[in-house]
């Protein structure tokens, strides 16, 4: 099963835009418990710590995510 979380992306402009991703539940628990980092659907890496349910879906986890369900 996979859940989103949050991640931060720097843009150029210095500004910052925030995606829930889609990650699998186990590693979500397993870095809450250890603090290692997870990897997302579409290769983002990074440590969960947000709600992902304050921020828009990562469209590329997204079209994975969907793909994957066909």
């Amino acid at each position: 099963m996979l859940e989103r979380e949050e991640q931060l992306i720097t843009l150029d402009e210095g500004d910052h835009e925030r995606f829930s991703h889609f990650v699998q539940k186990e590693k979500i628990l397993e870095s809450a418990v250890t603090g290692a980092p997870v990897i997302a659907l579409c290769g983002k890496v990074w440590t969960p710590g947000r709600d992902p349910e304050k921020f828009p879906v990562c469209p590329t986890c997204k079209e994975i995510y969907e793909s994957l369900n066909e």
